[in-house]
């Protein structure tokens, strides 16, 4: 059987090359509406972020977010983010990878 390519995509919380699968979308729309994605299909400039809450804290407090997509990421979205990202290492943790 041949072995499939695995997606790979830079986190921007780490600057480190890591699998689509363990990564999180935040994207970016035209009309400057900032959204978590989790299919990754959106339209939009996106950006990858790791699914470690506490990164999304450091995210947070350095903006990163915001030199990335190019705008100011309002505080309720990262309240948004970090719940998203909890849920899913909590989802990894208990089910493994799927």
């Amino acid at each position: 059987m041949k072995k499939r390519k695995i997606p790979m995509r830079k986190d921007l919380l780490t600057n480190s090359m890591q699998p689509k699968k363990e990564l999180v979308r935040v994207v970016i729309d035209k009309e400057k509406n900032i959204s978590v994605d989790p299919t990754g299909k959106q339209p939009g400039r996106g950006a990858y972020v790791s699914l470690d809450p506490s990164k999304i804290k450091f995210a947070q407090e350095k903006g990163l977010l915001d030199k990335s997509l190019g705008t100011k990421v309002p505080e309720s979205f990262y309240e948004e983010l970090f719940s998203y990202v909890d849920h899913q290492k909590a989802r990894k943790e208990l089910f493994g990878d799927k």
